[in-house]
């Protein structure tokens, strides 16, 4: 079953896979107790891929649903860049560096959704 995403998560979510962004995730946290709606985690291969991510979904995201970041971190070493978007954050990692944050893990009692579930 298709979860019934918030229209600016699934943009963020299909703008990261047109960039080629791999183990697209989004955990649902409005149960979990935390500080916004959803996560949106997803893997880039490389610096240049995970800024080009990045860019793609902050674009999306202003043109399709005029939505801008409240914060953007993490562009200068392009390991880890979050756009926080209040009701959401999309996290866009490089593999070592997602896998050493887990935060899949940390957010554990979360709901999560496999974005290839989601064509």
């Amino acid at each position: 079953r298709t979860p019934k995403l918030p229209k600016a998560v699934a943009g963020a979510v299909g703008a990261a896979r047109d960039k080629k962004a791999v183990d697209v995730v989004v955990l649902d946290l409005r149960k979990a107790g935390g500080f916004t709606d959803y996560f949106v985690i997803c893997t880039g291969n490389n610096s240049r891929q995970i800024n080009a991510i990045a860019d793609a979904v902050a674009d999306t995201l202003r043109k399709d649903f005029g939505e801008r970041p409240a914060l953007a971190e993490g562009v200068h070493k392009s390991e880890w860049i979050l756009l926080d978007y209040f009701n959401f954050v999309v996290h866009v990692f490089s593999r070592d560096c997602r896998a050493f944050y887990g935060l899949e893990r940390l957010w554990g009692n979360a709901e999560r959704y496999e974005c290839a579930d989601m064509d």
